[in-house]
């Protein structure tokens, strides 16, 4: 069972950030789904740094690696003039979907560490 929910703009700072703590040592994985060039992956499941909001600059950014020995850099991912993003929540873990003034849409998906022995919430 899941819960999805269209987030409203003025709610993009507060929801990136309780996704950024809530998140934190879990993996991520992202995937461009574009009309005109295609689908892509871009990243599959690598250490969630961290997902930001700037309104100043109207980005959605979102940070992987950078934390372990095996991923020491932090890559991130710029998603520029969002104009909607809609918030899954599974069991796994939670979804974001995310789609850009162009009309592409990147999902990201914020999943549970395989190898973690505990199950925390990962609600935002």
């Amino acid at each position: 069972m899941s819960e999805t929910t269209v987030e409203q703009r003025a709610d993009w700072g507060t929801l990136t950030e309780r996704l950024s703590a809530a998140s934190a040592g879990n993996e991520v994985t992202i995937e461009i789904l574009d009309a005109e060039g295609g689908d892509a992956s871009m990243v599959e499941r690598l250490p969630f740094s961290g997902i930001t909001y700037d309104h100043k600059d109207d980005v959605l950014v979102v940070s992987v690696g950078g934390s372990e020995p095996r991923f020491p850099v932090q890559l991130r991912h710029v998603i520029e003039h969002p104009t909607e993003i809609q918030f899954d929540v599974v069991r796994q873990g939670g979804a974001l979907k995310v789609t850009d003034a162009s009309g592409t849409t990147t999902l990201i998906s914020i999943l549970r560490r395989s190898d973690r022995g505990d199950h925390g919430s990962s609600q935002p």
